[in-house]
């Protein structure tokens, strides 16, 4: 179908990268996909990523959703808590919409390691895909204007927005984030837990077999300092602001400290050059919706680049396309998330009211705890299924 269009070249071999090089590649698209980290040192990173429902049917099409199915830790309960009111709402399978119920499950953890090493098999064993890992610039010896579309995907340090002067606007916050991978003494691995808090929200995300990933948002300077302590030090501060009820027995990897910002690109594409995931935004990781949020950028973009229309008209009108369909969902979900994590983390009296009225609603009206997790679910362009059939 796409035999005679010209070459994509994709850079950037993570989760978002890599997803969009197997899909092309699929549709018969011939693609060059450049990392300057190796295959193994792509796949040794230690994290895990919550994935929505939104992801889930991107991996179903794809085909990749049952392969993963071993590896999945989903939870049937996000128990979400307000420490500054001490309130809480739960949301459940019932909560889902319609067109979610089947699952079962409102979410899923699942391992980066796990993740990539999937990815690098089919990669490596696509004829459509030429993989350039583990090379530096001046290796990269095709010219730019070989390829029909130049897709960058490498992060938010993006080298491909640099060099192409791309504009681009980012705010730090003053928390920073420290993840952890943490054992507990009998902890039910069908719950999730988001707690917000003064300094900043706190994720409990399940692993499996009591394992939780720990996404802890605090001070830059004290995520920092806490990731310098020893494990039985490590731990005793963890304890401190767990839920009631939850005890840690062991650390399993070492914290890592970095910093949180709100990042975006006014515009996605340049001449042939379209900017996809983190490269072109990035949102506080409060409600998971990082990766999510990259996988709907791939998923908007495969539908273009396999749709009639392109394969008739060639890849000239894709990047405008792409930029038009995914400013609705990734201005709204930084905003979401920014807002949330600036009502959460203010004590004054107006908002602690604001609060209540609305962890009162989530609890009280299952319509408005629907939405919620739809709009968590599916990106905030889904929201109008949630209202009632």
């Amino acid at each position: 179908m796409t035999g005679t269009l010209a070459p994509i070249r994709i850079n950037g071999a993570g989760p978002t990268g890599s997803l969009l090089a197997i899909g092309l590649a699929n549709f018969g698209y011939s693609v060059h996909l450049f990392d300057p980290l190796t295959a193994e040192q792509i796949c040794s990173r230690s994290r895990a990523y919550a994935l929505t429902h939104s992801s889930r049917r991107l991996l179903t099409r794809l085909g990749f959703w049952n392969e993963l199915v071993p590896f999945l830790s989903p939870f049937k309960t996000l128990r979400l808590e307000d420490r500054g009111i001490n309130r809480f709402v739960n949301f459940t399978e019932s909560d889902l919409h319609s067109s979610n119920q089947s699952t079962q499950s409102v979410g899923w953890i699942l391992d980066h390691s796990s993740l990539m090493k999937l990815f690098m098999s089919r990669l490596e064993g696509s004829p459509h895909i030429n993989l350039h890992l583990g090379e530096t610039t001046h290796q990269q010896a095709k010219p730019l204007d070989f390829f029909g579309l130049v897709i960058a995907a490498d992060g938010p340090r993006s080298p491909t927005r640099s060099q192409f002067s791309f504009p681009w606007w980012s705010h730090t916050y003053t928390q920073g984030c420290l993840t952890a991978k943490v054992h507990f003494r009998d902890l039910d691995s069908e719950y999730a837990f988001e707690c917000f808090r003064p300094e900043g929200p706190l994720a409990i995300l399940p692993l499996g077999n009591s394992d939780f990933q720990v996404v802890w948002s605090a001070p830059l300077r004290r995520c920092r300092q806490l990731a310098g302590l020893e494990r039985s030090a490590f731990l005793d501060q963890l304890c401190t602001i767990l839920p009631q009820g939850l005890e840690p027995d062991a650390l399993l990897d070492s914290p890592a400290a970095f910093p949180l910002e709100i990042s975006f690109a006014p515009k996605l594409n340049r001449k042939n050059v379209v900017l996809v995931g983190e490269s072109g935004h990035r949102c506080h990781p409060v409600g998971g919706q990082g990766l999510n949020l990259c996988w709907r950028d791939v998923d908007i973009l495969l539908q273009i680049m396999t749709s009639a229309s392109c394969v008739r008209r060639g890849l000239k009108t894709v990047p405008g396309a792409y930029s038009r369909r995914r400013y609705f969902d990734l201005l709204t979900v930084a905003l979401a998330t920014d807002l949330l994590v600036r009502l959460f983390s203010n004590r004054q009296s107006a908002l602690l009211l604001v609060r209540r009225f609305g962890l009162f609603m989530l609890k009280h009206s299952p319509l408005f705890r629907r939405i919620s997790l739809q709009a968590m679910s599916d990106g905030p362009s889904t929201l109008l299924q949630s209202l009632p059939e």
